[in-house]
């Protein structure tokens, strides 16, 4: 399960002023897995959560459509939740189960399984297991907990081996981090719930933080994607045979299709925690894409726990119009041919307009039922199933769709259909299919044959992304040129949105703003949304072109656009529109994690309610003790405060938290001057700018602090350090200053000079050049 993460954005700011909060990027609302069991399908919902009224529960199907029922309940979908049950039992026999660091007891009392497992105040406690989600390739086990939550336990079991492990491996998580077993990362009603279930409604109730979930039917039922059936079965019975057609059914159309897959399959954060078939994905969640953080390669591979939406938007076989049902049968939700056979529906010569492939021949490796000459030897394997199917290294899915292993069992393919490209592995550690399977060989080998093999056509457009993405991520000062480009003319939507995201360092240049501009009109709305996100700095009246542009995205078809532009415009905004009532419900939706109360308390902070924002920031850094860009946010508002000491003990945290941040020491260093510990200034900013070289704004600090200190040559080594990393006036100005006072007067002439050079209106540097012209 993936933690929230900081999208850490290194301002230039004084030593003296604190601008800016640091607002924490995207918490994953993950979904657990989708497994398989044999069961008696169409469980009830629980006795006291009676289901909508418009809604008849999977078992009304059975009569009708019996042969899409059979398929269906045997499906991960039909056994993704179910209550404990007697083939349940048998994995409660072994008495001890060792996970991580701590030990875990299971067992078995009036055929009720019990686990004795560390509780909130790390002590060991005797809980009762009432519910399990999945069953192969693991089972997790739902424990119930006081104000209407249930917690999922990080101890798991595998049927296939029969064995116990920590799905957590050896993190060791323990009571008061997000992750815990106890935290509110591992909550059912939160993390779990909605995709494991049918028709969910969390209600969580913020005033006394509890919950009052409820559901149509436990598990995925055939209402999760066909929307409620009450009202079809009673026409059915009253008019079935009449041969007209039944008003009350309302197909999906193929997209509506493709995004009701997406609902559970998707890395993503709620925006109404109310989806329902038919409904608009981008109207209901915020994908996760591409950006700075480590969470996706920059080919767009999956790195964390992303699962299959986001990297399949990136593909080729999305911009052709592919959908989930176009090779998984949506009742079984397995592939519909077994193999190679699936590809070749579309890639065989003369089959579509897609690209015809050879199997043998593309992949130089041996593909079952093809000698190698790449002549099919037996024309009816699609008759063969995928177990039947002995892989040899030449199946499609083997280099296009790589498998990533996640909570220790679960290997999952991913969808973004990419390439093998040992060049990447070798500039920035992306991992390459090769490699993953020739683990004895390094990427120097896999290269030698890909060109040799492949020639030009390894210098592919999707290399050239990756680059532009790579250079991008470090803030290279050039990289902006190709992510423009891309945001122009790349095809798929979804690069152009990764593009606009990543062009926020430079959004001073004048080209970027009007690029991005520009990119608030374009058809996708990922992309007008993204670039509403990277124009939000320049939310000011000097800005009246982007302000203008941003106004009118509040009025945008598509609430997750709307929503980007309220949260831009928020301190602007009429409280009583439309779009500011999206963003009020956005954050009413998160309000139970630790990110929804740290958007709320930055929203506090913009009307001017530090004790507020105070509130929601001591809440979240309660949910989350170890979250270290919680902290520093938190650490920032008491510092406005003036609770001074408060924040120094908050920023210490963050960083040991993160140790590796140079902006938190940076921060660190504000916080000490604030608090008047002026002697842990200069070797914070010292950590700061080894962490990070090229944090301007430390180095410009360090050169103060070294002048306030009376070190004139460490000042200025540090201010022309600043100096070849911005353009900012101010630190040529500095560096005057400094030499005036020491009686260079003619190189704080040129340093004065440079200052103008650089902005020709800069009144210090003006002044302080005619005080040095005047002076006897």
């Amino acid at each position: 399960m993936a933690k929230q993460r900081a999208h850490l954005n290194p301002g230039k700011r004084a030593l003296y002023v604190i601008l800016a909060v640091v607002l924490i990027g995207i918490i994953s609302i993950a979904a657990f897995l989708l497994r398989a069991r044999k069961s008696p399908a169409g469980n009830q919902v629980e006795k006291n959560q009676p289901p909508p009224a418009s809604y008849a529960g999977s078992a009304s199907c059975q009569k009708c459509h019996a042969a899409a029922f059979a398929d269906w309940a045997k499906s991960h979908h039909a056994l993704a939740e179910h209550n404990i049950e007697t083939n349940d039992l048998s994995a409660f026999q072994h008495p001890v189960f060792f996970g991580g660091l701590s030990n875990v007891q299971v067992f078995i009392t009036n055929g009720q399984p019990h686990v004795i497992a560390e509780n909130l105040q790390s002590k060991p406690e005797d809980f009762k297991i009432e519910r399990v989600i999945g069953e192969s390739p693991l089972r997790q086990f739902l424990v119930p907990f006081p104000g209407g939550r249930f917690q999922t336990l990080e101890a798991s079991y595998d049927p296939r081996s029969n064995v116990w492990f920590d799905v957590y491996s050896n993190e060791n998580r323990r009571p008061g981090e997000w992750g815990h077993w106890t935290g509110r990362g591992m909550n059912w009603n939160s993390m779990c719930a909605a995709c494991h279930n049918t028709r969910l409604a969390k209600n969580y109730h913020e005033n006394t933080d509890d919950y009052s979930t409820t559901r149509a039917e436990m598990s995925v039922g055939c209402e999760a994607c066909h929307g409620p059936l009450k009202a079809h079965n009673e026409w059915q019975q009253k008019s079935g045979g009449s041969g007209k057609p039944d008003p009350t059914l309302a197909r999906l159309k193929r997209q509506q299709t493709f995004e009701n897959c997406a609902f559970c399959h998707a890395r993503r954060s709620d925006l109404t925690a109310d989806f329902k078939p038919g409904d608009h994905f981008a109207d209901n969640m915020k994908v996760a894409l591409v950006d700075r953080t480590d969470t996706f390669y920059a080919d767009g591979q999956i790195r964390d726990e992303d699962y299959e939406y986001s990297a399949f938007l990136g593909s080729r076989m999305h911009a052709k119009n592919v959908i989930c049902t176009d090779c998984h049968d949506p009742h079984t939700a397995k592939p519909i041919l077994p193999g190679n056979w699936l590809c070749l529906r579309c890639h065989a010569l003369g089959s579509t307009n897609a690209p015809p492939i050879n199997p043998a021949l593309h992949s130089r490796h041996q593909v079952f039922g093809f000698d190698r000459n790449g002549i099919a030897t037996n024309l009816n394997l699609i008759s063969y199933s995928s177990a039947q199917i002995k892989e040899t290294g030449g199946e499609c899915i083997n280099c296009h769709m790589p498998q990533t292993v996640y909570m220790q069992r679960h290997g999952r393919h991913d969808h973004g259909f990419t390439s093998p490209d040992p060049l990447l592995t070798k500039e920035a550690g992306i991992p390459n299919a090769c490699n993953r399977c020739h683990q004895d060989k390094n990427a120097d080998w896999a290269l030698k044959f890909c060109e040799e093999w492949y020639g030009d056509k390894m210098n592919r457009p999707t290399r050239q992304r990756a680059q532009i993405i790579i250079a991008a991520r470090r803030v290279d000062n050039d990289a902006f040129k190709g992510l423009l480009t891309i945001l122009s003319s790349e095809e798929i939507p979804y690069w152009r949105a990764v593009a606009a995201g990543l062009l926020e360092p430079w959004i001073t240049n004048g080209v970027v703003q009007v690029a991005l501009a520009r990119g608030l009109a374009d058809t996708n709305d990922l992309v007008r949304a993204e670039c509403v996100r990277a124009l939000e700095p320049l939310v000011d009246d000097s800005n009246p072109a982007i302000l203008a542009g941003l106004q009118e995205r509040l009025g945008d078809p598509i609430r997750s656009v709307r929503i980007a532009a309220a949260w831009a415009l928020r301190a602007r905004m009429n409280h009583s529109s439309p779009a500011w009532q999206d963003l009020e419900n956005m954050l009413a939706a998160n309000a139970d994690q630790p990110v929804g109360q740290m958007q709320q308390g930055l929203l506090a902070l913009t009307e001017g309610d530090s004790r507020e924002a105070l509130t929601h920031y001591r809440k979240a850094v309660e949910w989350d003790s170890t979250s270290a860009a919680a902290r520093h946010d938190y650490a920032i508002i008491l510092s406005q405060v003036g609770q001074n000491a408060a924040a120094v003990e908050q920023m210490e945290m963050a960083c040991r938290l993160e140790p590796k941040v140079g902006d938190f020491e940076y921060e660190l260093a504000l916080a000490y001057h604030a608090a008047g510990q002026e002697t842990n200034v200069i070797p914070a900013l010292q950590n700061a700018v080894q962490l990070d070289p090229s944090l301007s704004s430390a180095w410009y600090n360090l050169g103060l602090a070294f002048s306030a200190q009376g070190n004139v040559s460490e000042a200025l080594n540090a201010l022309l350090h600043a100096e070849s990393l911005t353009s900012e006036p101010r630190v040529p100005y500095a560096r005057a200053t400094i030499l005036a006072r020491s009686g260079r007067i003619a190189e704080a002439k040129a340093a004065a000079n440079q200052a103008l050079r650089l902005q020709p209106d800069f009144k210090p540097a003006r002044e302080l050049l005619n005080t040095l012209n005047t002076a006897p």
